[in-house]
């Protein structure tokens, strides 16, 4: 795959402050690449936040713990705990290993639909906002 560098990236929407979680209705994106112009198809744009790194290393830790994984196997934020070899307890115990270890407190409608490392760290963040 070929790295490219735009010299310039313009955005254009109906409103230009979004707030915290919100979707724009993105009109079009316009990149210049050694001054010409290509306009692609106006895009859905979503700007949201990650979780912290070290969020999502402990969120790994954990994880790893908890499942018995090898410190060499290949976890990220992409992983999905099924793929990992958790079933639905795992997935309960992570959860319940993550409110000890954050503070928080997880409900079970929003327990039921992690199933990413990635998932679970921005959730972490989410909770920890509201304390």
């Amino acid at each position: 795959m070929a790295s490219v560098t735009a010299s310039s990236v313009a955005f254009s929407s109906a409103s230009s402050l979004l707030k915290k979680n919100q979707v724009s209705k993105l009109k079009t994106v316009s990149v210049s690449f050694g001054g010409k112009c290509f306009k692609p198809v106006p895009l859905l744009f979503r700007v949201a936040c990650a979780a912290k790194p070290e969020t999502v290393d402990k969120v790994i830790e954990i994880v790893r713990n908890q499942l018995a994984l090898s410190a060499d196997s290949a976890i990220t934020g992409e992983s999905k705990f099924a793929s990992l070899g958790a079933d639905s307890l795992d997935t309960v115990e992570i959860v319940m290993g993550l409110e000890e270890e954050f503070g928080i407190s997880v409900e079970e409608e929003s327990a039921q639909t992690i199933t990413t490392v990635q998932e679970a760290a921005d959730m972490i963040e989410k909770l920890k906002e509201k304390i």
